[in-house]
């Protein structure tokens, strides 16, 4: 292999990628091609389904059930038609290692999120997410609905931001030209600010709540990813990081009823 091609297929340190033999799929033809053009299909079903999980009526969170399941579904059709048998590239069987990087990412995400949204608080004024407005009165079948819905929901997220940041470095790698890293590090940046984007009317269209605060929490998620190459260890971290406010409301709600 000459110098140039092992500086172009260069991996990063090992704060950043584990040394093991796992690496991103699809990039460089590996394990399978997936072609521009399907690219653009597989994150063009991204915004789809995310208008679908937006549009769809639900009154409670036992309807949202349907859109919240909708929303990974949709993603999880047009990706496996374009994939193949090579769809399960991006989910691996959690090792011991693969545990403990959900717990460690998750933590991680929930104390960058919560610095950086106290400061965007504190300087410029935030937003509430108006999906735990009602927690506090929710009966038991509700709370299990919306616990159940948001985990599916949060999967879907991952989705969202893990098909177009793959996309994005298959797209500068092999078609721009750029270097693993320069690919990496670029796409991993273009999709905090697209799941921040995506965000925007959930915190009344503060655009530093959303675009900051939650974009630094998607660089923390997709780091997971990358340094993993498994979806499961940032849906586990993003897991930890949405439900861990959910249940502190609850339980803070309840305490104060009592």
């Amino acid at each position: 292999m000459s110098t140039t091609t092992q500086t172009k297929n260069a991996r990063f340190g090992r704060l950043f990628e584990r040394r093991d033999d796992r690496d991103l799929p699809y990039y460089n033809g590996g394990p399978t091609e997936i072609a521009t053009w399907k690219w653009l299909l597989i994150v063009l079903s991204c915004a789809v389904s995310f208008t679908a999980l937006s549009v769809i009526p639900a009154s409670s969170d036992i309807e949202s059930l349907f859109p919240r399941t909708l929303f990974p579904v949709i993603m999880l059709v047009v990706f496996i038609s374009f994939t193949g048998r090579f769809w399960t590239s991006i989910f691996k069987k959690p090792t011991g290692r693969d545990w403990l990087a959900m717990l460690g990412y998750g933590i991680l995400t929930l104390a960058v999120s919560s610095i950086v949204g106290a400061v965007i608080a504190g300087f410029f004024g935030s937003n509430s997410n108006a999906a735990t407005g009602e927690l506090a009165t929710e009966g038991p079948a509700e709370l299990a609905a919306f616990f159940l819905g948001t985990g599916i929901q949060i999967f879907g997220e991952e989705l969202f931001s893990i098909l177009p940041f793959l996309a994005l470095v298959y797209f500068l790698y092999t078609r721009v030209g750029l270097s693993r890293k320069s690919s990496i590090i670029i796409a991993w940046l273009l999709v905090a600010v697209w799941f921040g984007a995506a965000h925007l009317s959930t915190y009344g269209w503060n655009i530093l709540q959303a675009l900051v605060g939650i974009g630094v929490a998607r660089l923390v998620l997709t780091l997971a990813f990358i340094r993993t190459k498994n979806i499961f260890v940032s849906t586990g971290a993003h897991i930890f990081n949405d439900w861990f406010g959910f249940i502190f409301i609850v339980v803070t709600s309840s305490a104060v009823a009592a």
